[in-house]
């Protein structure tokens, strides 16, 4: 377990304030969520540009300097959007899985010289302990994360075309899931602008959740404890959040739980913030 300890900047932070998450972008067109309190947390991916973090950010009054460490599940563009200017106007440690960071340094995007942490070992800080699992994607070695502050668990599950072992197992309990609902399968077949290969990479095993995956596992998610659903990285093109919010909510209410009562359930924005999201 990696013990890091970074200097937050002008920020105080209390162990009795609760955590919270907040979608700042969450689609096929980019994604990155913030987990944390106001003026404190960390972030799962950077896939916006540098400008729309920093307003984001500011709209829950937290800055760069507010954030201990930027964690990245793989290295598509639509995770790492903002990762040059990250490095370039910010100290912010970078943390990713062994895969992941050889693909980034291949590919130019981060000097050689610029330190990234592998998180195989795992993180832990005064306020967060994070822990990598893995998922089913078409990268060089993708990961979700869990989340612990405190009392609370948060997971960010994306990009998997389906359920790992290591998925499962490392957010069974989590109370609060960030799970990714790319597509609905009628809407993926009929789409007559996308060519069958790739229908077949998104709907393949690595390649993204449909609506009835997210579902399903969301189910025996919350019979494992899980009371906070956040459906993310909805495709623009092959899904709606009314649409993929319903797949789950009716599959949850017919096997007995109760909305607002069981569990929550609301659908990440595709083109804009989402809510700052109390638990």
């Amino acid at each position: 377990m990696l013990v890091y300890r970074n200097k937050i900047k002008k920020r105080t932070f209390s162990r009795e304030v609760m955590a919270r998450i907040y979608p700042i972008c969450s689609s096929s067109g980019g994604n990155s969520t913030f987990i944390g309190t106001r003026g404190h947390g960390i972030l799962v991916d950077a896939g916006c540009s540098f400008r729309a973090l920093k307003n984001a950010l500011s709209l829950i009054d937290t800055d760069f300097d507010g954030i201990e460490a930027v964690f990245f599940t793989h290295e598509h563009i639509d995770h790492i959007k903002a990762l040059e200017q990250l490095v370039k106007h910010t100290n912010l440690p970078i943390f990713a899985s062994g895969g992941t960071i050889d693909a980034l340094r291949a590919s130019g995007k981060v000097p050689e010289d610029f330190p990234m942490y592998d998180i195989r070992d795992g993180y832990k800080s005064a306020a967060f302990e994070v822990n990598a699992f893995h998922t089913s994607h078409d990268s060089a070695e993708s990961v979700g994360y869990k989340v612990t502050f405190g009392k609370d668990s948060f997971g960010v599950c994306t990009d998997t075309g389906f359920v790992t072992e290591d998925a499962e197992k490392a957010l069974s309990g989590c109370r609060t899931v960030l799970l990714e609902s790319n597509y609905d399968e009628e809407m993926l077949r009929k789409n007559l602008n996308y060519p069958a290969d790739l229908k077949r990479r998104i709907s393949g095993k690595e390649g993204h959740l449909s609506n009835g995956d997210c579902a399903e596992f969301a189910l025996r998610l919350l019979r494992s404890g899980t009371r906070h659903f956040i459906l993310g990285h909805l495709s623009r093109e092959n899904n709606t959040p009314a649409t993929a919010a319903s797949r789950t909510q009716n599959l949850l209410s017919e096997n007995g739980a109760v909305i607002e009562r069981d569990f929550t359930l609301c659908a990440a924005p595709v083109m804009t913030t989402g809510e700052y999201i109390s638990v």
